[in-house]
This record gives C-alpha cells, sequence and structure tokens, in this order.
C-alpha cells in the first residue's frame, strides 16, 4: 500500500485496532486483487494488443468526498498478475476546453492509432461532454484529436465496439443510453445520435423509481460473441450491481439476461470491462478494498471467468485472489521496478531514464513479483538505483516478504533522486519458479528509488 494509504489506515485504527494492525503489518495483504495497491484506481477499460492486457482507468485523489479524478492511467500485463504502472499519458490539461471530471472512458485501437474517449465538463457549458484523445502508442502520450467535444448531451460514460464489418459504435449514457456511428476516423460520426429505448424487456425492471422504470443505470461495456452482441452495464444505484443484456445486432433490439456481478465491494458503484486474452475470459471491476477504499476511493480488480455451454453469462463474485496467472516472468531479462503483482509502501513517478520508477520507499516497504522462472539458479542480481537519502538494502527474497534470503544488495547514495546508478549483488538459492520479493531495508525516512532490475544465471 501507498505511504498515503499508509497514514490513512493509521488515522482510522482506532476504531478497529485488529484489522488495523494486520493490514499494516509487512507481508499479511498476500492477495492479488485489487491489482493496483500504490494508488486508487476506478472505472476499468482493458485492451489487448501486441500480446498484452492494457488497462486504462481513472485515478480517485487521495482524502475524496466526492469523484475528484483529474487524471487517467495505464496499466498493463502480459500475464494477468503483474501489472506495469506506464503512469499518467492523459489529464484534464490534454482538453484544453475541459474544467473537471476525469471520468470513465474507453480506448479502441485503429490503424495504428489508439483513441481514448473520456467524460469530462465543458469548462464554456458547464455540460458533462466526450471528448477524444489520440495516440501513436497504448501508452500515449495522448492529444486531444478534436480541440472541440465529440459530442455534447450531459451524459457520461462512453464504451467503443468495432463489428467485424469496420464499423464503429460509440455507446454512452446516463441517465439514457446513446449510440452514434463512428467514421473510419474514429473522431466523427455519421447521422445524430440515437437514443436505444429502455424497456423492462431490455433492460430489467427497477421497482420504486417511476423516472427510471429499468435497470440500466450507466457504463455500457459492448461486445461481439459467437455472433451475439452483448452490453454489459452497471445497474440501479446505488449500491450499483453489474447486469447485461444481448441482442442480435449492435443497435438491439435488446433483451434483457440477468446479473453478472452482485452488489459487493464497499463501493456504491461498479464498472465493468470484458476482454479474452490468450484463451481465456476476463471481466474487470472495481470496488473499495484498499485501505481507506469507498466510493470515492475504488481500486480496479479483475476475475477469470467461463461462459455457460448456452453463451450465458456466470455469476461471478469479488474475490481477494484475482485472477490466475498466465506463464510466467522471465527474471533474466530487464524488468521495470514498476511492474508490481502486489506493493507494500511505494509509489511511483516518472522517471528521468524513461519510463516510470519506485520511489518514496521506506523501511519494510517490499514488492512481491509472481511466478519468476529462475530455472536452474540465478547467480547475481543487478538492479539501476538512486538515492538522494541514506540508501540501503534491496533484500531478495522467495515466497513472502520475510521468506528465504537469496541475496541482499546494497544502495549507495548517488546524490539525487534522480541520478541514477547499477548495483549488482550474488545471489544463492533462486531456482525454480518462485514468486519474488524485493523487501527494502535501511534507516528512517526515504531510502532510494528503483527503476528496473535483472537476475543473471
Amino acid at each position: 500500500m501507498s505511504t498515503h494509504l499508509r497514514r490513512r489506515l493509521a488515522a482510522v485504527c482506532w476504531s478497529a485496532i485488529l484489522v488495523c494492525i494486520a493490514a499494516l503489518v509487512p507481508g499479511t495483504a498476500r492477495a492479488d486483487n485489487p491489482i493496483v495497491q500504490h494508488l486508487y484506481t476506478a472505472d476499468p477499460a482493458p485492451l489487448v494488443y501486441n500480446g498484452r492486457v492494457y488497462l486504462y482507468t481513472g485515478h480517485d485523489e487521495d482524502g475524496a468526498t466526492y469523484f475528484d479524478m483529474r487524471e487517467w492511467r495505464v496499466f498493463s500485463s502480459s500475464d494477468m498478475v503483474n501489472w506495469t504502472d506506464h503512469g499518467t499519458p492523459m489529464n484534464l490539461d490534454t482538453f484544453a476546453w475541459a474544467d473537471e471530471n476525469a471520468w470513465a472512458g474507453h480506448v479502441a485501437q485503429r490503424g495504428g492509432k489508439f483513441y481514448w474517449y473520456v467524460p469530462v465538463r465543458n469548462a464554456a457549458t458547464g455540460r458533462m461532454a466526450i471528448g477524444v484523445a489520440v495516440a501513436d502508442s497504448p501508452t500515449g502520450p495522448f492529444r486531444d484529436a478534436l480541440g472541440r467535444p465529440l459530442v455534447e448531451n450531459g451524459e457520461i460514460d462512453p464504451a467503443i465496439f468495432i463489428d467485424d464489418n469496420g464499423q464503429a459504435y460509440m455507446y454512452w449514457g446516463n441517465p439514457n443510453l446513446w449510440y452514434v456511428r463512428l467514421n473510419t476516423d474514429m473522431i466523427s460520426f455519421s447521422g445524430a445520435p440515437t437514443q436505444i429505448p429502455l424497456t423492462t424487456a431490455g433492460f430489467g425492471t427497477r421497482t420504486g423509481n417511476p423516472s427510471r422504470p429499468t435497470l440500466y443505470e450507466e457504463a455500457p461495456w459492448v461486445y461481439k460473441r459467437n455472433g451475439q452482441y452483448y452490453m454489459i452495464f452497471a445497474a440501479e444505484c446505488c449500491s450499483e450491481f453489474i447486469a447485461y443484456s444481448t441482442a442480435p445486432s449492435p443497435t438491439g433490439p435488446w433483451t434483457y439476461r440477468g446479473t453478472v456481478m452482485p452488489r459487493q465491494g464497499s463501493s456504491f458503484t461498479n464498472h465493468p470491462g470484458i476482454v479474452d486474452f490468450n484463451g481465456s475470459s476476463y471481466f474487470f471491476y472495481h470496488n473499495g478494498a484498499l485501505p481507506g477504499g469507498g466510493g470515492f476511493a475504488r481500486s480496479v480488480a479483475v476475475e477469470r471467468f467461463s461462459y455457460n455451454a448456452n453463451g450465458t453469462i456466470p455469476t461471478i463474485n469479488m474475490t481477494t485472489a484475482g485472477a490466475p496467472q498466465v506463464g510466467t516472468l522471465n527474471p533474466y531479462t530487464r524488468q521495470e521496478a514498476e511492474t508490481i503483482a502486489w506493493g507494500s509502501g511505494i509509489e511511483t513517478e516518472p522517471a528521468s531514464e524513461g519510463g516510470m520508477n519506485v520511489g518514496w520507499i521506506q523501511n519494510g516497504d517490499y514488492i512481491k513479483v509472481k511466478g519468476v522462472a529462475f530455472g536452474s539458479g540465478a547467480s547475481s542480481f543487478t538492479a539501476r538505483v538512486a538515492s538522494a537519502g541514506a540508501g540501503g538494502s534491496i533484500e531478495l527474497r522467495l515466497g513472502g516478504p520475510n521468506g528465504t534470503l537469496v541475496g541482499t544488495c546494497a544502495v549507495p547514495v548517488t546524490g539525487g533522486w534522480q541520478t541514477w546508478t547499477t548495483a549488482t549483488c550474488p545471489v544463492s538459492g533462486a531456482a525454480g519458479t518462485q514468486d519474488l520479493y524485493l523487501r527494502f531495508t535501511g534507516g528512517g525516512g526515504y531510502l532510494f528509488n528503483v527503476n528496473w532490475w535483472r537476475f543473471a544465471t
């Protein structure tokens, strides 16, 4: 957990002493959900590209009492458990015409470019509008593609679907549900936005709210499988559950099918995303599972699932275990320090050498990297480090933050938090496939930063 989250947790410990002690002790948080622990993330939008899953999220600010969101974040993984933090490739300043609410977006890839559709508040009108940014890489940086809203009707939560024939659609809406046909340039559309009829046959029956007779609330997610179109959505605030409908075409008519994920998870909102990757299906969502978490401090999580034989989606429950690992991680190639299955105490920041680095490291903090394939054994470990503090050590442990010690690498003082040097140390006993823990030790205050690491045989 981040230092900010740890401080917040300590502040509320008086009301839950035993729970807080368990959360503060290193090594007690051993699950893999939520998949990011050093900041709050929300509204997942996964995209499979070039052998990786790219996960686009919002960022709930620490201490928020509303949806205080000013930037978007990107993470990626090739194994569904070790996630690389790519930082903030887009924020409110990307859109000169917007002033607030960096809310739930969606990224689509076409023609070698990546298009990020997001709801933001138009400063000129005070209404929510949908903007679109474009990048040449899935990790950005993204730039405003239009210099103005793509559409503006006061509603939110865009989602993009590109059909087999190449026709792209954008769906969005709360309290209504809309779609528009996008042109091949992905930044303009043909015809006028069309409102999808919200019927109880199509989207289920809500009781006790005459102004909203159906379960549809927000956050549509549309895709096609075996000739059938699926729309997953957040249902019946508050608190929300995840439901879905199906249709024979991308424009309907929709038939309500039932619940995907029940009301769970200490957050009154939820937001779905479904992708297939490496032969399996994955359901992304958010909850309030981190210390200090809740409706305005959410965290993205993921579950693997299998469709029923008739194509229906089973009920999926939130877990702390998360999805199983796909394959293993190779420690003999350069690995970014911000590639993490679970982190305790650390945070990330842009590195002067490019990408991100792990920082704000204090004594006892650690990083877990899951399923590291050492093979017949490693003989040395090298890390790129920097320190304007007192320096310290990286303990290499297997199985847990206090597990088997296979090496200790001294980190010198380099004279600056971005003044980098390479530290190397011998390793003994690291063989087979193991969960690796980089445990950071030293004196008081912040110790050092880590940019990347690598083992050698």
